[in-house]
Parts: structure tokens; C-alpha cells; sequence
């Protein structure tokens, strides 16, 4: 065997011997090492890493106060003022979205039509194809504040990367570990939607922790009042956020995350029936009317809506399994003026079938569900049928006039359109 032959065999043994010490965690790879060949890396998420291999990191409790910031002893630079425009519409929502554990989702928190927040936590390790070799542990918190508005065609979404706590081995350089964040907002309807120049961030951690937040401002074209022409110029869009985390060292693909927050929010020039004439809302937030029993101007109103949500066969028309919604399905806003006529005309043919005449009394014939909603007394199966999934009681007057001023008050400060939902919560 000649010399050349002899230094392959030595070579060849001496990489076996390695990769063997390397799977028993007795030596601690290096970027050289891990890029060859199967053993390439890449981010993955430590619940597919052995413990064994998660037993060199440090166990640090997520908090704000264990972030990377106070770690490494770095300060945040100060918001843009696009940024700190965005955020003074409530400074704290960051903190109160941190106490809900639906933001941990991709869906997040909606706090209501107007405010909405996802958080999410994430714990890689840089690892080799078969997690027997770890390079570092990257965690960090993503986070999506959105805003819209009530009298604009407006939203604006905060984005950030947050609480970085990077841990490499000896031999990987963490600093050249990036994060991007990549945004993608569709619209579809009365126009186009103008989008930011820039919808995509890709940085080294470092200039993420150096500053953590980024904006998007998103408007909707604006053509003036045509809500009487029957255009309420609605444009109705989403936004996707996509994540990924690189190394230089990363051989495989980088692990990434699409869908890891979403939006969804519409534009409209409703007119007065929304109160402010243009607004932004997002969708998915739940509008609720809520009345109190102990409130002595709607206290009548109240109870009737108790009394037909959980006993509705005490009610009238009155029939065993009768149902009615509002608690747990959604009414529904119906704006069409004759529509609504023909639900009251239903809904007093009861009162007066059951009660007689009651002109001069000073109780007037309350329906529930309202005669504003698809629900309404007048509703009717698809046969052309009524389902009688109402209820109609004798209240006292002002009561009512105070009830249905309240159910207006919801439609205009939630921008709550013809077909909307909403529902109905009676509490003590």
C-alpha cells in the first residue's frame, strides 16, 4: 500500500472517529465540522432535539425582564415616528396582549374591531439533519400590534422581533444569525390598496435587538361620499406574516414559517349608518351589546332578553323546543328600513294576540331578537315560512326607547354594517 493509499485510510478514520464522539456529545462541532457533507445544519425546533442536546443551553424563564436586551446589556434604539405615531393609540397594548394566551397563535388576540395583537414565542437550535449535533440555541418573540380606525381608510401594523436570547457553541459566530420577517397584504374590492414600500425585513439579530420595530401603513382609496349611489366603496384584505432563521452555516433549508400571523380587515364608506362615515375595522372582532339587569333604565329590556335566551319557552309565540339566538350564535345587523317595518309588524301582532289593547298604557311591544336584524320576528325558512325564533313582551316605553338606543350605540362605534354580526350578553 503506498503512501497516498495509507493517509485516505488514516483520513477516513480519523472523520468516522469524530463523527462518533460528535453523536455521543463528548466533543462540540464546529462550524467546519457540521457543514460537511450530512453533517449540513439547520434551524429546527428544539421539540424535534434530543434533551441531551438541549442540556448545554442555559434554561432562562421567558419573561420581558430575561429578554436579550438585558442579557447582552443592549439598548433599543428609539421608535420611528411612524412607529410611535402607531402605538400612541394605546401604549399598552403590548403588555395587556402578553396576559392572553390566544396571542400565542396565528390568529392572535383581537381585542376589539379596532385593535389587534399576536405574540409569539420561539425556541430553535441550529442542528445537523439528525439532531445529533447542536451548534446554538436561537429565542425570540415575534409580535404584530395592528390598528385601525374609526373615521379613516387606514390600518397600521407595528411588526417586531423581540426578547432575543442567542447561545452559541464555541466555533459558531451568532452575531451572522438573521431573522427576516416578510409580510404579504391582499386586497379585494372598491380599488386597489396602497402598501408600503417595504413589506419585508431581513436582519442579523443583532440589528434586531438594536431596533426590535418596524411599521406597515396600509389606505384604501378614497373616491368621496357615493354611499348614496349604493357604493360604500368596501374593500375587504388580509395580511399574512412570514418568518425565517438562517445561519451562514445552514446547509438545508432555513427553517421558516409561513402564516405565522394573520389579519383580516376591511375599508368602507358606509355613510351614517356606521356613525363615522369611513373606517377600518377588523373583522374578526366580536361587537357585543351588553346590558345590565341592576341598570334601572334598561332593566326591563334586560330581563326580557335574559328570559328569551335561556328560557325561550316562556316566551311568546311560545312552543316547546323554541330557540332563540344572540348568547351564543350572532345576530345579525339589517339595515333595510322596510325589512325592519315588517319585523315590528310581526312582532306587535303577538303582543297583541297575547296582551289586547294596551294604546295609552305607556308599555310598547319590545321584540327580541331586534327588529334591526336578519333574525328579526319576520324571518321565515326557505319555504317562506316564519321560524318564530323570537320573542314579544309588553315593556315599559322609555325602556325600550333606552334598549334601542343602546343597540345604535353598538352598530356606530363598531362600525357594524348590514350583515354583520354581533351578539347579545346580559349580566347582572
Amino acid at each position: 500500500m503506498n503512501a497516498r493509499a495509507i493517509h485516505r485510510l488514516l483520513r477516513a478514520a480519523s472523520a468516522t472517529a469524530c463523527a462518533a464522539l460528535l453523536a455521543a456529545g463528548t466533543l462540540t462541532a464546529s462550524p467546519a465540522v457540521a457543514a460537511q457533507g450530512p453533517n449540513a445544519s439547520g434551524f429546527v425546533p428544539t421539540s424535534s432535539v434530543p434533551a441531551d442536546q438541549l442540556a448545554r443551553f442555559s434554561s432562562i424563564a421567558r419573561s420581558p425582564e430575561n429578554g436579550a436586551e438585558t442579557r447582552a446589556g443592549t439598548a433599543h434604539a428609539a421608535p420611528t415616528p411612524a412607529v410611535a405615531d402607531a402605538l400612541a393609540d394605546d401604549p399598552g397594548l403590548e403588555e395587556e396582549c402578553a396576559k392572553h394566551p390566544e396571542a400565542d397563535s396565528p390568529t392572535g388576540w383581537i381585542k376589539n374591531r379596532f385593535e389587534m395583537c399576536v405574540h409569539r414565542h420561539y425556541d430553535l437550535v441550529l442542528a445537523t439533519p439528525d439532531r445529533s449535533v447542536t451548534l446554538g440555541r436561537l429565542r425570540f418573540d415575534a409580535w404584530v400590534l395592528g390598528f385601525a380606525y374609526d373615521g379613516q381608510r387606514k390600518v397600521d401594523y407595528v411588526v417586531s422581533v423581540k426578547d432575543i436570547i442567542d447561545e452559541p457553541v464555541p466555533g459558531e459566530d451568532s452575531s451572522k444569525w438573521s431573522i427576516s420577517q416578510d409580510v404579504n397584504f391582499s386586497g379585494q374590492g372598491s380599488g386597489s390598496v396602497t402598501k408600503p414600500d417595504k413589506q419585508s425585513r431581513v436582519e442579523l439579530i443583532g440589528s434586531w435587538k438594536q431596533q426590535p420595530l418596524w411599521t406597515l401603513t396600509y389606505t384604501a382609496p378614497d373616491k368621496g361620499p357615493l354611499y348614496d349611489q349604493g357604493d360604500q366603496q368596501i374593500v375587504k384584505a388580509d395580511l399574512t406574516l412570514s418568518m425565517r432563521v438562517t445561519s451562514p452555516n445552514t446547509r438545508t433549508s432555513p427553517w421558516s414559517e409561513f402564516g405565522a400571523a394573520k389579519s383580516n380587515v376591511r375599508f368602507d364608506y358606509a355613510g351614517p349608518v356606521a356613525g363615522k362615515y369611513k373606517g377600518t375595522v377588523f373583522t374578526d372582532g366580536r361587537a357585543e351589546l351588553v346590558m345590565k339587569l341592576s341598570d334601572p333604565a334598561v332593566r326591563e329590556s334586560a330581563l326580557h332578553i335574559k328570559d328569551a335566551q335561556n328560557n325561550p319557552e316562556r316566551t311568546f309565540p311560545s312552543f316547546n323546543g323554541k330557540s332563540i339566538p344572540g348568547a351564543k350564535q350572532p345576530l345579525h345587523r339589517l339595515i333595510d328600513r322596510a325589512k325592519q317595518d315588517e319585523n315590528r309588524r310581526v312582532a306587535i301582532a303577538t303582543c297583541n294576540e297575547v296582551w289586547g289593547d294596551y294604546s295609552g298604557s305607556g308599555l310598547q311591544c319590545d321584540e327580541y331578537p331586534f327588529s334591526s336584524t336578519y333574525e328579526g320576528a319576520n324571518q321565515k325558512d326557505s319555504a317562506g315560512n316564519l321560524v318564530n325564533r323570537y320573542s314579544a313582551r309588553l315593556i315599559d316605553g322609555k325602556d325600550n326607547g333606552d334598549g334601542g338606543n343602546m343597540i345604535k350605540d353598538v352598530f356606530t362605534i363598531n362600525r357594524i354594517l348590514d350583515n354583520d354580526p354581533f351578539y347579545v350578553t346580559i349580566v347582572p
